[in-house]
């Protein structure tokens, strides 16, 4: 219905349309007649800074929130450290007395204690994977002294394993510089 009313409007004005073109300069006498009312401003447009700034706002708003999260996770050590402040510093002091025997073991490598070394590592890395376990479970709310217990031991064997290695290869050594010492030409 409302259909053929609009048809019907538009063949009963047929015709009659303004289809000319404006004479030249007709914008421009437009624009004179809006300046003085102060409406429009004939020229450049001024640059609005209000939507990159909030554009860049809200992307450091996005970005703080972001890290926000990202940091709010705290590492398996903070969190053993806030069960028990104890063992965080005897997996300071373990860690840093491994690595020393670690890179001490390194240091005395040799063609004939080698395998020995790799065999010594793969050990430490096992090892390694049975304390992430242990923290696993203590930050699963199980047995904290038995589990601490446990971790203590863990440090403890590495340090056994690699004080027994150190030993083997100081043999291993002291047998071949003997031999040497033996043998004349």
């Amino acid at each position: 219905m409302k259909e053929e009313n609009i048809d019907a409007l538009f063949k009963a004005l047929e015709g009659n349309f303004d289809t000319a073109t404006p004479a030249a300069g007709h914008k421009e006498r437009f624009l004179e007649k809006l300046q003085p009312s102060g409406v429009v401003s004939i020229g450049k447009k001024k640059k609005s800074w209000w939507k990159p700034l909030s554009i860049a706002a809200s992307i450091a708003v996005l970005f703080a929130v972001g890290m926000g999260i990202v940091n709010s996770n705290p590492s398996i050590e903070q969190q053993v450290a806030d069960i028990s402040p104890e063992a965080s510093q005897s997996h300071f002091y373990f860690a840093s007395l491994i690595e020393q025997q670690v890179q001490e073991l390194e240091s005395k490598s040799s063609p004939e204690t080698k395998k020995m070394i790799e065999d010594a590592m793969l050990q430490l890395e096992k090892l390694e994977a049975n304390y992430t376990k242990l923290e696993q479970d203590l930050l699963g709310g199980g047995n904290s002294k038995l589990i601490l217990s446990a971790m203590i031991t863990n440090f403890q064997t590495r340090i056994d394993l690699l004080q027994d290695v150190m030993n083997r290869i100081d043999n291993i050594n002291n047998f071949n510089t003997l031999n040497d010492e033996n043998f004349t030409i």
